[in-house]
């Protein structure tokens, strides 16, 4: 197994973020390596000449310090000092690379859901981060959306369910 160093886990601050983080502490301590988090915030784009270009500069804005004061939450609970973590503004594939590059990270840590349907073609940041990183990257199995209002269980390596 390679000594990782430096890790960057790229968190979606929903409900599966701490248990991909948590993942990313088990390898940071048997590595001896120090984990940074980081979350994008993606805007979506709108019409420039709109008259709604104020309001959801605000609203960006609100993302941001929402976005901040989650991650720094998820920080402490972690037991990671407030410096390890940053929120940044952009296309999500694009900046955990910049950040990879920009700090030397040996190991990007994401999670990762099975996907169907339409999201094949539209949920590719995961896809993207893997063929465009500088370095490892390790893809946590979370839990699968819910299918007729139960959640599926992830499955691990070995293609069983998790959980119960």
């Amino acid at each position: 197994m390679a000594t990782y160093r430096r890790i960057l886990v790229a968190v979606d601050l929903t409900e599966d973020s701490r248990a991909v983080a948590a993942r990313a502490c088990e390898v940071a301590q048997l590595c001896g390596a120090t984990v940074r988090l980081l979350h994008v915030v993606e805007f979506v784009p709108i019409e420039p000449m709109s008259d709604a270009l104020v309001p959801v500069v605000q609203i960006d804005d609100q993302m941001m310090t929402r976005s901040r004061s989650q991650i720094a939450a998820l920080a402490q609970q972690l037991g990671l000092p407030a410096e390890a973590v940053s929120v940044e503004a952009g296309n999500a594939k694009s900046e955990i690379l910049r950040a990879a590059r920009e700090q030397h990270i040996d190991l990007i840590v994401i999670g990762c859901r099975e996907r169907h349907g339409l999201s094949l073609l539209v949920h590719r940041t995961q896809d993207s981060v893997l063929h465009g990183a500088p370095c490892d990257v390790l893809a946590v199995r979370v839990h699968e959306p819910a299918i007729g209002g139960r959640e599926r269980p992830a499955r691990d390596r070995h293609g069983a369910a998790q959980g119960g």
